[in-house]
């Protein structure tokens, strides 16, 4: 008799360069995937309706892979450390497989489950897909985790990179009689977006699943990969890969992505292509040290990495938040960009770094509301990636520069020229002249024309209270450190 093993899918929705479900095909050949919808990330006040959407058409996919080699992606709904264990127990499944997470949420699982499987004799083995490193391959000299990017960039570049793993083949499914069982133990059909009590109307920039996703990676290394760090910056043009949240949901396995990559680079004519195409891959690099950053020190999720801003003195002032989140304070690159993640779901890089430094430096809002935000609006959605970014924009995580403040007025004109990106999503101003667009610096009367604000906070003088709060943080500090080495002395 075949053994049974199941393949419990989280950030892996593909069967193609997955590392843990090859390793169950390799065991025996009936491989059945499941996927559980947990409450525990569904009911949190942080989800995006886009990236539910995504999520819910890549497990349609998903299951239509699996039925095409043999065999079938069951869907639970629940808590996983009751309803997979339950499920694995019912069809004397020998064993439950899995490719490990970064996240402190996922670890604690991943550790109940594998109590709860020990405990009725099932194995359980776990395996890293979702890194081309794993935790603990790139480290320091003194083989401590890297707090820098540049370092780790170094290092990590440096590492033998593995190929992509075959796709799942010549499997087989579950027997008649193992259906049945399933069904009792609340084997589910896949439920709608409305189902799960999400709405969605508008077209997701990348569509869901593995073959969506493999045709962008293809798209893009035949063309903007080429010229990714000239326009990577300029949200209006189309000059970034858009592979987000294929990455984040793991529609695509990033072995799969770092080998395009290394092709375009092997068939790049000129220093200046092959230094495009080692730009994105130090993106690449980039949230793979936001990962680890997570996995070695997962008290991140919880606040600043940087002591001056474990107790900043945020203003946090509700009205401005508000207007921030809605597209409304008067400063039209900021607008714009929120516009676009209101209504898309998703935001240009650029624009994500700009609006994150007008919330914390301009309006001195705590970084956790915009980190939360963002997490209820994106498709692509991804705490470490999410986290990092707010950290660095903020100042307060592994940044050895604390201070960097954007003005809105000077990237806009650097990385918007001729206004294109502010017109497309703030269409009441379309009409102003180029130079009011960009500097903002358009006429009261203009403004209640258009029926657009007026700016909320002076830039410049918002920059000064900031700095002004950081100092003091850090002299605080200071005196703190001294005053604790005296006692001890």
């Amino acid at each position: 008799m075949t053994d049974l093993v199941l393949f419990w899918h989280r950030r892996d929705l593909r069967t193609i360069d997955n590392v843990g479900l090859s390793a169950a095909r390799q065991r025996t050949p009936q491989v059945v995937g499941v996927f559980c919808l947990d409450p525990h990330i569904l009911e949190k006040d942080d989800v995006a309706p886009a990236r539910v959407a995504y999520l819910l058409g890549s497990l349609q996919e998903l299951q239509a892979s699996y039925a095409q080699v043999g065999s079938q992606l069951l869907i639970l709904q629940g808590d996983p450390l009751q309803r997979i264990p339950a499920l694995a127990q019912a069809l004397q499944a020998r064993a439950v497989y899995l490719n490990r997470d970064v996240e402190p949420y996922g670890r604690q699982r991943d550790r109940a489950m594998q109590a709860a499987l020990g405990a009725m004799g099932i194995e359980i083995q776990g395996y890293w897909d979702q890194l081309l490193h794993a935790p603990g391959q790139v480290v320091t000299g003194t083989g401590q985790p890297y707090t820098v990017y540049t370092p780790f960039w170094r290092n990590w570049r440096n590492q033998t990179k593995a190929e992509p793993i075959a796709p799942l083949h010549d499997a087989i499914g579950l027997t008649g009689e193992q259906q049945a069982i399933s069904q009792s133990m609340g084997v589910i059909p896949l439920p709608s977006l409305t189902d799960l009590g999400f709405s969605w109307e508008h077209p997701l920039l990348l569509a869901p699943g593995t073959q969506a996703a493999q045709e962008q990676l293809d798209q893009f290394c035949a063309q903007a990969i080429d010229t990714y760090d000239e326009q990577r910056n300029f949200p209006a043009i189309d000059g970034t890969s858009r592979l987000s949240a294929a990455l984040k949901f793991g529609t695509i396995g990033i072995r799969t992505v770092w080998a395009a990559s290394e092709t375009a680079d092997a068939h790049s004519r000129s220093d200046e292509t092959r230094q495009n195409i080692q730009t994105w891959q130090q993106e690449l690099a980039w949230r793979e040290f936001y990962q680890q950053a997570m996995f070695h020190f997962p008290e991140l999720a919880e606040g600043s990495y940087r002591k001056p801003f474990k107790q900043f003195p945020w203003q946090n002032n509700d009205t401005h938040f508000q207007a921030w989140c809605d597209g409304r304070t008067g400063y039209p690159i900021v607008d714009a960009a929120m516009r676009q993640l209101n209504t898309i779901g998703w935001m240009h890089n650029r624009c994500r770094m700009i609006v994150a430094s007008f919330l914390t430096k301009d309006l001195i809002i705590d970084w956790q509301w915009g980190e939360k935000y963002f997490m209820q609006k994106l498709m692509d959605g991804d705490l470490s990636a999410n986290n990092g970014g707010w950290q660095w924009s903020a100042s307060s995580g592994m940044d050895p520069k604390p201070l960097r403040i954007f003005n809105p007025a000077s990237q806009a004109q650097k990385f918007d020229p001729e206004g294109e990106y502010i017109r497309a999503w703030l269409p009441e101003l379309r009409r102003l002249d180029t130079e009011a667009l960009l500097t903002g610096k358009i006429s009261p009367a203009e403004r209640q024309s258009c029926n657009y604000p007026l700016p909320i906070v002076d830039h410049k003088q918002q920059q000064s209270r900031f700095k002004a709060l950081y100092q003091q943080q850090k002299d605080q500090q200071q005196k703190d450190q001294q005053q604790k080495e005296a006692v001890h002395e």
